[in-house]
């Protein structure tokens, strides 16, 4: 047998598909070897003559590469079957772009059309008819809100914990901005009342809620601790406060969700500073041994 080594390529094979695990639109080389299972040539090169033949056979680069092209009846199944909610909202897509495009808009000189006024209109009929009823869920919700202030301040006052606290200081600030940026008409059936917050009947922000942007950063801080409990009987009141604010027409249905969005984001931007704040104290920290080692 002759002593000059013979080269082999090893076979191509795909890589792993993320979606079902059976392949993708990349190619890879295990390498090249000898007769003696020892790598003799670099990968790289390789798979750069690979994928030049296999454009120059293909038909470019971009349909060598395209992932649509990989896609089978299996691959469509697997992702209807596996990851629904993506489809679900696909469909939404679909189906409000259709009702964007032809429903009538609310003329100017009309109020604002909101759909959760029109779920809370038998509430709202009540609470119109009994001002004392009104007026008691009012003091109730009042009270919620002096609960979920008390709590986020507790936590960085008392346990040492600042995140819900700045995370709190963040939302009120960008709702400040964004409702003073753009001012909403306060629906022509607001019933107001003297023990509401804030209270005295005073101008208020219609976008976005506090109220409930400030019960969603008090639930997260509750579950991140495992209050679970605690977190669920806010979010129970939440849920409560958000039906009794549409019924009194307080908030438009926009305020009410854009408050949970804040919630989470403004705890997540909370956090996402308290990592970098700590980051920054140790690489000074680091900094400051050092210059002290190279003066001693």
């Amino acid at each position: 047998m002759s002593d000059a080594v013979t080269k082999t390529v090893a076979p191509l094979r795909r890589k792993a598909n993320p979606i079902n695990g059976k392949h993708t639109n990349g190619v890879t080389i295990d390498g090249i070897f000898d007769d003696h299972n020892r790598q003799i040539g670099p990968i790289n090169s390789q798979m750069e003559d690979i994928a030049q033949k296999t454009d120059d056979g293909g038909g470019g680069e971009w349909t060598s590469k395209a992932s649509f092209m990989t896609w089978t009846m299996h691959d469509i199944i697997y992702v209807a079957r596996h990851h629904w909610i993506p489809c679900l909202f696909a469909a939404g897509v679909m189906f409000f772009t259709v009702v964007e495009y032809t429903f009538q808009m609310t003329p100017a000189s009309s109020q604002p059309f909101d759909l959760g006024f029109v779920a809370t209109r038998y509430l709202h009929n009540i609470l119109a008819s009994s001002p004392n009823l009104n007026t008691v869920l009012a003091a109730l919700n009042t009270i919620l809100v002096g609960m979920q202030t008390t709590y986020i301040g507790c936590t960085w006052a008392v346990e040492g914990r600042p995140r819900a606290t700045i995370a709190a200081l963040f939302m009120f600030t960008c709702r400040g901005i964004l409702g003073y940026s753009t001012q909403l008409p306060r629906p022509q059936e607001f019933l107001g009342s003297g023990v509401d917050y804030p209270v005295g009947n005073v101008s208020f922000f219609l976008f976005y809620s506090g109220h409930v942007a400030g019960s969603m950063i008090a639930s997260l801080d509750m579950k991140r601790m495992q209050r679970f409990r605690l977190a669920m009987f806010f979010d129970i009141l939440n849920v409560l406060q958000s039906i009794r604010l549409l019924g009194t027409r307080g908030h438009y249905t926009i305020d009410i969700a854009v408050g949970v969005g804040a919630g989470i984001l403004f705890d997540s931007l909370a956090g996402k500073y308290e990592e970098m704040s700590k980051r920054h104290l140790r690489n000074t920290r680091c900094s400051l041994i050092s210059k002290d080692s190279l003066v001693t």
